[in-house]
């Protein structure tokens, strides 16, 4: 078999995040965006030493896990991967995903305790990403989420099954506006251009909208009118915040150099349980909130008994955990690095009467070697690539007895846990949570106890 020949393929199994694994004539063969038990014809487009890679060419015999798209965006779009399959089968398959890649990592794990599903399945997001483009070469303005296997084209959303309609609303109005005035999208490659990015979150409890427009410094449009644009618009919810960031950087991510408050404020305020929270413009807050509350209640539960015990809450982000849990600890001390997190986190403190909470702007990897406190309890919630390695170690040396893990990528989480286990730590519980569902992402929480104290844990 070479390059850019034809197969027939029965994938057997779907491993993290997306790849369907098959075999034809004893060769591996890995095709991505399928689902388990589809008989699929693919064309091989790379070698590797893991195995052939291919693509898609067509679906020969449907999978039984299959079910029918509801977006008309789906086949193109590469914001979702599991639209057509169902959520039952959707979550047993990340469940076997997460399975195989801890035991694979050689985790021994006391404990599986299954798979909870999102209370959400669609219109669940409170934060979306967006990008200008075009849907083909010299096309017209295209706002949306990137095109499958693309790294340039993006798809205009003219519906979608994770956002509500307030997003389709300010997505249309938003590529119109731009559209009549012939205002050219950021291109990647030749780095010219004005438009690079619309970040829309919307608040599940109180409605509120924060609108944020990525550009270059190169403003060709009037802000202001943009502005009156978006508050003339018949929403649901309504809009709180219009915020204008410039970002010059060669980089294809969401970067301020400059962010101005077009309108309103810079934050939306959300509700989890019983709790009020402000959470400004880049700040990290889950982004489904009703299957939030889910992951803390788990939390909770893992960090037990938390009466008279300090807790470090690292990468606390706008302080949800370490408040949750504030009320049934001596004390928590949060660590953040986006220092207009950590100052939202302490203003939502206030906000919330407690008063044993407190929050640390700075990396934890330098923030942690400042702490004098010992810990009873760690709770982590890294970004998704996970923990620093000389983090890890800092973390490991204040030997807590027992670390609550948060993981959103079980790649990074293995590889985590792997540390921890060579250092002494037993993996007790793991529990999972869908809390993206149609992605490949799923949410993982790990209860650690430290060998010496496993009997008490």
């Amino acid at each position: 078999m070479k390059k850019n020949d034809k197969i027939i393929v029965d994938i057997e199994e779907v491993l993290f995040p997306n790849k369907g694994i098959g075999y034809v004539e004893g060769q591996k063969i890995i095709v991505k965006n399928v689902l388990p038990k589809q008989k699929v014809l693919a064309r091989i487009t790379k070698k590797r030493s893991s195995g052939l890679e291919g693509v898609i060419e067509e679906v020969l015999q449907q999978s039984p896990f299959a079910q029918q798209s509801e977006c008309t965006h789906f086949s193109v779009c590469g914001g979702c991967t599991y639209q057509n399959m169902t959520i039952e089968s959707e979550n047993d398959m990340k469940q076997k995903q997460v399975i195989h890649l801890l035991e694979q990592a050689g985790i021994s794990v006391e404990s599986w305790e299954g798979i909870i599903s999102s209370p959400k399945q669609k219109a669940y997001r409170n934060k979306c990403e967006f990008s200008f483009g075009d849907e083909q070469k010299d096309g017209a303005l295209a706002l949306g989420m990137r095109k499958r296997q693309s790294y340039y084209e993006v798809v205009t959303l003219t519906d979608c099954n994770i956002i509500d309609k307030d997003y389709i609303d300010i997505i249309g109005a938003t590529v119109s506006f731009f559209q009549k005035r012939n205002v050219p999208f950021y291109h990647k490659s030749r780095h010219d251009g004005v438009l690079r990015h619309l970040v829309v979150r919307k608040a599940e409890a109180t409605g509120e909208i924060l609108v944020n427009l990525v550009t270059t410094s190169e403003i060709c449009f009037s802000l202001e009118e943009y502005k009156q644009m978006l508050l003339e618009l018949a929403l649901q919810g309504n809009i709180c915040g219009v915020l204008h960031t410039q970002n010059d950087g060669l980089a294809d991510i969401v970067k301020s150099e400059q962010t101005t408050i077009l309108y309103g404020r810079d934050y939306f305020m959300e509700k989890l349980f019983d709790l009020e929270f402000k959470v400004s413009a880049f700040s990290f807050f889950q982004t489904n909130t009703k299957c939030a509350e889910k992951l803390y209640d788990i939390v909770k539960e893992f960090a037990g008994d938390l009466k008279n015990k300090i807790v470090f809450d690292l990468y606390c982000g706008t302080g949800t955990i370490g408040q949750i849990i504030a009320k049934y600890a001596q004390k928590v001390i949060g660590i953040e690095l986006v220092e207009e997190a950590v100052d939202a986190a302490n203003e939502n403190a206030k906000r919330n009467g407690l008063s044993n909470c407190e929050f640390i702007a700075g990396d934890v990897l330098k923030k942690i070697e400042e702490l004098v406190q010992k810990p009873d309890v760690i709770i982590l919630d890294p970004p998704r690539d996970g923990i620093h390695t000389k983090a890890i170690d800092k973390i490991i040396h204040f030997g807590a007895p027992e670390i609550v893990y948060v993981s959103c990528k079980p790649t990074s989480l293995a590889r985590d846990l792997q540390i921890f286990q060579q250092n002494g730590y037993v993996v007790k519980r793991v529990k999972l949570i869908n809390q993206f569902p149609r992605t490949v992402h799923v949410e993982t929480v790990v209860k650690l106890c430290l060998k010496n104290d496993v009997l008490d844990c």
